[in-house]
């Protein structure tokens, strides 16, 4: 992920971002942060970039021609041709927090504008901004600081920053839930000891511990947030009903990646906050409609964000087609690992692999786009198989936390090592606490196969997954 910071004080940028986590991001290049000095774009001989306010005041303001030039010079250097997300550092903008910071990271490209004085001129906001964005309700001297924290809280969530594959996802805020309380040595400290649970070596039991604080901790300091995790919570029950047919709906929650978009009577409508995908369950056709009609009435610009979107009833399909302009990738039988036990570890040279990796991985791939295959990569998502140091085949998660991308390569068919692959994934899901689970297209006998021979159960309904049309 590259960012583009535009200020007077390129220096600042660089020395707060240059240690600990994000220096080594940047030296590792995970992302890029480029300074643009607005000063080297001022037509004035003497380098000014503000003037005095029409219409009187105290205090001076930015100009806009060398805001307007810096910003033209960085959309050609990257050459885009759609307007490039560009973000104002004002306390009129929304407030940061986590989901923005989530929605933000799944860009290529940010630009960030860093104000001063009394801020910039308007003429010049209107043409360049797409976004403003505020820390919260006060006033800071620049914009600096404020880019450095988005910059700092958006790097976290691109793969490969931090070193634990799940850290992002755990972490305050990512479930709705604050985080648990943590301890380390020693074991007794000012006569406070650390809770008998954590010294037990029980993980069932460490794990419904830090869930029971975690719920705890949010009911009292965040009650805005516990509020929007109760009503997950309460679409989980109703999920659980028929949990084979909802493991992607349910997979988003356990993993907090679900943004409620919808819950009552009629059906549930969640947005995977990570992937961006829609999946919807409804009671009956009629109910579906209403459900997208009032969603998306209240935001219509958000209809064109939709990529993929999921029917777990087939009666919504033409609905879906004709709302959305999408068309019908395929319906696709859902496999459950449903046991809490693993299975039994079979001896193979199995790696994380890289991102040196990925033009095999695409010429043997082509169900999913090179850029999201990137970022899983980077992310520790994908692992392959070796044969003498060869690699033989390899199997992924996707973003929405399913098994697949499964792959042997034909040199190497006839072995077991498919079964080898997904064995391990299994193993490695339920470490994480996670329900193993996997959406098969139709037609692929041979892949449900090979989840029956592994345990795995099918649900009894099909879910549909929907691209948007590709533009003529």
């Amino acid at each position: 992920m590259n960012f583009h910071v535009m200020t007077l004080f390129p220096d600042m940028i660089y020395s707060g971002l240059s240690q600990s986590i994000i220096g080594k991001a940047i030296e590792n290049k995970h992302i890029s942060v480029e300074t643009v000095n607005i000063r080297d774009f001022t037509e004035d001989k003497h380098k000014k970039v503000d003037d005095y306010v029409y219409g009187g005041g105290a205090g001076l303001l930015m100009q806009a021609q060398p805001v307007y030039d810096a910003h033209y010079a960085i959309s050609e250097k990257i050459g885009r041709e759609s307007k490039i997300r560009t973000i104002y550092l004002s306390p009129q903008g929304r407030t940061f927090d986590q989901r923005l910071a989530e929605e933000l990271a799944r860009e290529d490209n940010l630009i960030l504008l860093c104000g001063h004085y009394e801020g910039i001129d308007e003429r010049v906001l209107e043409e360049v901004v797409t976004d403003y964005v505020s820390l919260g309700d006060f006033i800071m001297t620049g914009g600096e600081l404020p880019a450095m924290v988005l910059i700092d809280t958006i790097a976290r969530l691109v793969p490969g920053v931090l070193n634990n594959d799940n850290s992002a996802r755990e972490e305050s805020f990512s479930g709705y839930l604050l985080e648990y309380p943590q301890y380390s040595r020693p074991e007794i400290w000012h006569d406070k000891k650390v809770p008998d649970v954590l010294l037990s070596g029980n993980h069932k039991n460490i794990r419904t511990w830090r869930q029971e604080k975690a719920e705890e901790r949010t009911r009292i300091r965040r009650p805005d947030l516990y509020t929007v995790y109760e009503r997950l919570m309460e679409c989980r029950k109703v999920l659980l009903k028929d949990k084979l047919h909802h493991m992607g709906m349910l997979a988003l929650i356990e993993r907090g990646q679900a943004k409620l978009l919808h819950h009552d009577s009629r059906g549930i409508l969640l947005c995977d906050r990570v992937g961006g995908s829609y999946m919807l369950t409804v009671k009956s056709k009629e109910a579906g409609e209403q459900i997208l009609q009032e969603v998306f009435s209240k935001n219509p610009d958000k209809i064109a964000d939709i990529g993929l979107f999921v029917t777990h009833q087939e009666y919504m399909n033409e609905v879906v087609q004709s709302k959305f302009d999408m068309k019908l990738l395929s319906g696709c039988r859902q496999m459950s690992y449903t046991k809490k036990e693993s299975l039994p570890k079979k001896n193979a040279d199995i790696r994380k692999l890289s991102l040196q990796c990925l033009p095999i991985i695409i010429e043997n791939y082509d169900l999913v786009e090179e850029e999201i295959l990137a970022k899983q990569l980077a992310g520790g998502f994908i692992h392959g198989v070796f044969v003498e140091d060869e690699l033989a085949g390899f199997i992924g998660e996707h973003e929405e936390g399913s098994m697949g991308m499964l792959t042997v390569f034909p040199p190497f068919r006839g072995r077991g090592l498919a079964k080898v692959l997904e064995s391990d994934l299994i193993n490695r899901t339920l470490q994480k606490g996670f329900t193993p689970f996997c959406q098969i297209f139709d037609g692929n006998d041979i892949s449900v196969k090979l989840q029956e021979k592994l345990g795995l159960y099918s649900a009894k309904e099909k879910v549909w997954w929907f691209e948007k049309s590709k533009s003529k």
